[in-house]
Order: C-alpha cells, then structure tokens, then sequence
C-alpha cells in the first residue's frame, strides 16, 4: 500500500513539476514579446528626447547622452507660425475623433442588430459582402470616394473627414459577432411583452455589449485620430492635427526630432483610451455574449 501511495506521489510531483515547467516558459515568452512590442514606443520616445546631433550617431544609441526637450519646445513652436493657432488643430482633430468615434458605435449596433437577429430576404448575401470587405483597404475606393464628396461639395470640409470614417466593416463584423451569442430567448421574451425592435436593440441588448462596445471604441478612436486631411482638406482651418504635424515632419533631416516629438505626442491619447478600456477588451476577448 505504501508502495502504491509513494508510486502516486511521485507521479503527482513529476504532473505539478511540468505545470510549473509550462507555466514559466509561457510568462517568460509572453515577456519577451511584451518588450519586443514595447521597442517601437521605447525608440519613439528616446529619440523625441536626443538632441539633433545625436540623431545621426552611427551605431545608434539605446539612449539619450544629453536629453533635452527642444524637440518638443520646437514642435510647438513650428506648428504655432501657422496663420491658424496650434488649439484650432487640437479642436479639429477632437471634434472629428469624438463625432467619427460615436457615429461608428451608433451605426455599427444598429446594424450588427439587424443582421444578427432580424431575418429578411439577403440578409445571407449582405453578411457575406460583409466579410469580403473586411479583405480591402480604403484606399482601393479613394477615387471614387472623392468623386462622391466633391460631387456631394463635401470637399474643404469637417464632411470629408467625418463621414466616410463613419462606416468601418470592421466595427460592423465585431458588433455583430457579438450580437449573435444573445439568446433568442430574450429577445422572443421582450417581443412577448410589446417592446418593439428599437427598444429591444438599446435597453436589452446593448447593455450586455459592454465589452464588445469598448474594444469597438478603441478600434474607432485610434482610426479617427490618426485621420490625415491632407487630401480632401486644403483650407488650414479644417485641417487635423496629425496633418499639420506630418506637413511640419517633412522639413527635413533637420526636423527629424520633431517629427519623434510629434509622434509621441499623436501616441499619447490613444494609449490612455487603451489603458482605461483594456479590462473590457480582455473581457471581450475572454468570454464575448451571453450564453444560454
């Protein structure tokens, strides 16, 4: 018996001691990457913070000898030598951000609810058009997409930028995957009680897409600030602020600091609505839905 209990034990041991095996080779993996990610970010923000002349030192330095923040005194100072002042570029690029960022989460519900839980003649069809859009850039309709602004007088305009953001298949799949794990149950339940579709869509079901509209929120917000008008926006007033900053970036090597300032300054919103919303994409990510 004692040998029976002993033979267990030892094989109990040898299972805990792969556990921990397993479990310190993931961490030590997941390290790695994380600072492998962190690189980028890291680089940017030394290289904001060098002197000009250090900039150029070949090899490249990991770090700043002689920290400084002239690059970003200097960013300032260039973006202010505009005829329009540097907080107008800041109200811009706010304005679109928030009206693109709500606009897609609006649309992007409405949408996902009718294709998730409403059955209609090509609802099939439109899902898959659906799908097969999330396979091409934006700028494969760049022309077209032109052509329907200046036709619409949409050109020189906060329209321009607005407007075409606003439709993100991209929001629409992740919203509507999500929709799909409701139970029908639920909403037969409020049919049941004489609550129509609209009602149905934003008191019963969107309150359990909490998640789902979080990491939605994130997605927009970022594709939204780093909007450039560039193209579509030629009066300085209805530019953005990564417009203005890439045009101030594209001085030169002499710039070259400033534009490491400015992209540590475009980096610094999206990482703070990454940071207070991670917990719901986490939880999206984990366990989207609600199941039966």
């Amino acid at each position: 018996m004692a040998q029976v209990n002993t033979a267990r034990l030892r094989a109990s041991n040898r299972q805990a001691g792969r556990k921990i095996g397993g479990t310190a080779a993931i961490f030590i993996f997941l390290t790695l990457l994380g600072l492998f990610m962190l690189m980028p970010i890291y680089l940017t923000v030394i290289m904001s913070i060098k002197p000009v002349e250090e900039l150029f030192i070949f090899p490249p330095k990991m770090y700043a000898i002689r920290p400084t923040l002239d690059n970003f005194r200097e960013m300032f100072s260039v973006l202010h030598q505009n005829r329009v002042p540097f907080s107008r570029y800041v109200f811009n690029s706010l304005f679109v951000t928030v009206t693109v960022t709500a606009a897609q989460c609006v649309f992007s519900s409405m949408a996902a609810f009718v294709l998730a839980k409403c059955r209609f003649p090509g609802s099939r069809v439109i899902n898959g058009i659906i799908v097969i859009s999330l396979l091409y850039q934006s700028n494969v309709i760049y022309i077209m997409q032109y052509i329907v602004m200046a036709k619409l007088h949409m050109i020189d305009t906060y329209a321009a930028l607005i407007f075409p953001a606003i439709a993100s298949p991209m929001g629409l799949f992740l919203m509507r995957q999500s929709i799909g794990q409701v139970p029908d149950s639920m909403i037969e339940a409020a049919k049941v009680d004489g609550a129509g579709l609209f009602r149905i869509c934003w008191q019963i079901v969107m309150p359990n897409q909490k998640p789902a509209l979080m990491t939605l929120i994130i997605f927009a917000f970022q594709a939204a600030w780093n909007i450039q008008a560039g193209s579509v926006v030629f009066q300085e007033q209805y530019k953005t602020l990564p417009t203005v900053v890439s045009q101030a970036a594209s001085a030169g090597l002499a710039r070259a600091g400033v534009a490491m300032a400015a992209a540590v300054f475009m980096l610094v919103p999206p990482i703070v609505i990454f940071m207070l919303a991670q917990r719901q994409v986490i939880e999206t990510m984990a366990h989207s839905g609600i199941k039966e």
